[in-house]
């Protein structure tokens, strides 16, 4: 097994399937497929979801929305699609609970590390919503955050592209794909891994990211179960 315990980071747009709007049920039901197998394999999972699938605080100010109010906003939508996602786990017969940055008691446990080590420990799976309770911090800040408290062995990045490239592979047939970077060499290369703040947070306590595709099935036990090169790793090493 590479991984003992992760924190898995994923895209509100992800869960809204091929426009990226709202909640695709099909596409949160093959997550939770695919996490569950992951935990019954001993893998502790902890999750951290976007909003942007319901609300993007930063496009709410381009429209003339308070960025604090915007925020906060988009904090909500992602509870929102932590609750879905846990429902779903749960119909996969795995113990899951939400917890939130800011007291929302009887919608989500308020978020207290030890609680959330507590519930991984017997194998259940946090689903960690609201962001870091903060507004002008992205979920990417609040994945790094929380990845470093719970002393997670790797922050995981599930995306629609199965890792870092230096161009957009999307735009660029001729992109080339890393399989591992250094952290130093992300900053120089300028690529955009995550936001510079949880790049920064991982790179300052050692928590290695890895960005691969969440949608192609069986890429995530692969990864932290079976321990194959899936995506890309960037590390300090």
């Amino acid at each position: 097994m590479k991984y003992n315990r992760i924190l898995l980071k994923l895209s509100g747009e992800a869960l809204g399937g091929p426009d990226g709007q709202g909640i695709d049920e099909e596409v949160m039901a093959r997550y939770a497929t695919q996490i569950a197998s992951v935990v019954r394999s001993g893998v502790q999972v902890a999750i951290v979801i976007g909003g942007g699938n319901i609300f993007r605080g930063l496009s709410g100010t381009q429209k003339g929305f308070d960025r604090a109010r915007g925020d906060q906003m988009g904090m909500l939508a992602t509870v929102i699609n932590s609750i879905g996602l846990s429902l779903a786990i749960k119909k996969e017969g795995i113990e899951s609970e939400v917890f939130t940055a800011t007291p929302m008691e009887p919608i989500g446990s308020y978020y207290v590390r030890d609680k959330v080590v507590s519930l991984l420990q017997r194998g259940g799976v946090a689903l960690i919503g609201g962001g870091t309770g903060n507004p002008f911090f992205t979920t990417d800040s609040a994945a790094a955050l929380r990845a470093c408290e719970i002393g997670a062995d790797a922050l995981l990045k599930g995306t629609k592209v199965d890792g870092v490239y230096n161009s957009d592979p999307m735009k660029n047939p001729d992109a080339k794909k890393y399989e591992a970077i250094s952290f130093d060499k992300a900053l120089v290369d300028n690529l955009k891994v995550m936001d510079s703040t949880a790049f920064t947070m991982c790179r300052e306590n050692n928590v290695p990211i890895v960005v691969f595709n969440m949608n192609k099935v069986g890429d995530l036990e692969a990864l932290v179960v079976e321990g194959k090169k899936i995506g890309t790793i960037v590390s300090n090493k």
